[in-house]
This record gives C-alpha cells, sequence and structure tokens, in this order.
C-alpha cells in the first residue's frame, strides 16, 4: 500500500511557518503517542534552527504506557522537553506551561539581565493532521481563547493566541511532508486516521493492521469483540463481521463493514492501549 498526500496548500503553509518562526522562542510539537516518531515531522528539526524545542505525546491515553516511558526517555536523551497529555481530559496539560518555562529557561534568564520584566514566551505549535493539536490549545487556553492581535502571523489559517500572561501561542495548520522514504510510515498514519481514508483500501488497511496486533497484541480483537482468536486475519475479521452483525443481503458477512469498525475501534481506543512502534527499532 502506498500513500502520496502532499497537496499545495501544505507546501504554503510550510513556507508562512519558515517566515514566522524568527518571532519564536520555542517550538512545541505535538505527536501521537501510539506512532511518536512516525507522527514526527521530519522538515521541522532543519527549520527549528537553535530554537527551545518541546515534544508532546498526546492522546498517551491510548498508547500502551510502557512504551511510551520510553519513547519520553529517547527524546529526552535528544535534547527535547517532553510532556504527556491527553488534550481531551485535560490530563498533563497544565504541566506544560511549567515545559515551557524550563525550555525558555535561559531566554527569562536573559530577558532579566537587560532588565525586561514579564515578556510573554512566544511559541509556535505544530503537529501533522489529525495529531490533536486543537483539541489541546482549546484545553491549554481555555474559553479565554483569542487573538493578541497586531503581531504578525495574524492571517487565514493561523493566528496569535494568549494562552496567559506569560505565554503567546502561534497556532499554524497541521502540515505534513512531501514524502515518505518509508512506507511503513505513512500505513502507520493511515491507522491512526492522518491520512484521509479515501486515499486508502479500509479493508486492507484493517487486515494490516490486525497482523500487527496479532503479532505484538494478540488479545486485543477476540477480548473487545468476545470471539474465539482464528489462524489468519480474514477468518478472525469474518468472526467480527459475524459478531456485529455486518451482513450483505443474503446472508453473507460484510467484511468491509466489519474492517470500518475495527479501524474506528483502533482509533478510539475500544481496542485498548496499543503502540504502533517502539523507540528500539
Amino acid at each position: 500500500m502506498e500513500f502520496q498526500w502532499y497537496p499545495g496548500h501544505m507546501s504554503k503553509a510550510k513556507r508562512a511557518m519558515q517566515e514566522d518562526l524568527k518571532l519564536i522562542n520555542v517550538i512545541i510539537e505535538l505527536v501521537d503517542a501510539r506512532v511518536p516518531l512516525s507522527s514526527k515531522n521530519p522538515d521541522i528539526d532543519p527549520m527549528a534552527n537553535g530554537k527551545s524545542r518541546i515534544i508532546l505525546l498526546n492522546k498517551c491515553d491510548l498508547a500502551d504506557s510502557s512504551v511510551t516511558a520510553r519513547w519520553k526517555k529517547y527524546y529526552e536523551e535528544k535534547g527535547f522537553f517532553v510532556a504527556l497529555v491527553n488534550s481531551k481530559n485535560g490530563k498533563g496539560v497544565k504541566q506544560v506551561n511549567e515545559v515551557i518555562q524550563s525550555a525558555c529557561k535561559e531566554k527569562i534568564e536573559r530577558d532579566r539581565r537587560r532588565g525586561i520584566l514579564n515578556r510573554p514566551i512566544r511559541a509556535m505549535i505544530v503537529g501533522i493532521p489529525n495529531v490533536g493539536k486543537s483539541t489541546f490549545i482549546n484545553s491549554f487556553a481555555g474559553k479565554s481563547c483569542t487573538k493578541t492581535g497586531n503581531k504578525p502571523g495574524v492571517t487565514k489559517g493561523k493566528q496569535w493566541i494568549r494562552l496567559n500572561k506569560n505565554v503567546e501561542l502561534l497556532d499554524t495548520p497541521g502540515i505534513l511532508w512531501p514524502k515518505f522514504e518509508d512506507q511503513t510510515v505513512g500505513l502507520r498514519l493511515a491507522f491512526i486516521g492522518s491520512i484521509k481514508d479515501e486515499l486508502s483500501n479500509q479493508y486492507e488497511l484493517c487486515m494490516l493492521l490486525m497482523q500487527y496486533l496479532g503479532e505484538h497484541y494478540p488479545k486485543a480483537i477476540p477480548d473487545t469483540y468476545q470471539i474465539e482468536p482464528a489462524e489468519n486475519e480474514v477468518e478472525l475479521l469474518e468472526r467480527v463481521a459475524k459478531r456485529r452483525g455486518c451482513l450483505k443481503a443474503g446472508g453473507e458477512h460484510d467484511l468491509d463493514k466489519a474492517a470500518n469498525y475495527v479501524i474506528d475501534d483502533f482509533r478510539n481506543g475500544r481496542l485498548g492501549c496499543i503502540s504502533l512502534e517502539q523507540p528500539e527499532k
């Protein structure tokens, strides 16, 4: 399965981001905790140009906690400040402000030496589509989320948001990168929904997901749907279809419909806490 996915507006957004970076003190990048490497945009690193970096492992409630702990250590060893967050219920979100202060400690101390007090930190938030960026911003900023205005960057598709007296956030559109060197990356992003479902065959995607689950989380499908394990993915999906009542006219199993159920249940955590990649690999 191959993925082609780089629409023109993403190229435009990337150029705008490069221009805005000169206004920024710290870059906050959201990644999906289930795929912390595949969901990290490799184009950000060369653009960062010495800026402080924060990685937020979002949707940590959906990932395998033991694997997520290793990813946290992995990125910290590479010099990133790292926090685990669940933007939907707000867990870990309040601690992000402390992480921002730590990441910008040198900047704050430099301002103090110059007699500049309480100048807000300017942070840029980046992340690929469907990684939970908007949910995080709403959770972090609360209902008082507003544009600060009168600053460069207040244009369509991005906005300055005053989070508190200490932090101003530049929201940017979600962007992807032009080409996969490894199609496995595209596959993992298709699993979590960062690539539009219209661009992939959902039945084939489900087969590959079930193959991975069979190798790493063999009880996920049988336990969720309360069915017996099977010798192969097709037979297992047929049992899912029977259990969920996915039938075509004439009583034949509707495997396409069952595949959509499995993918949706994975994305929403109903199959359990699952990580799709590990740092040592």
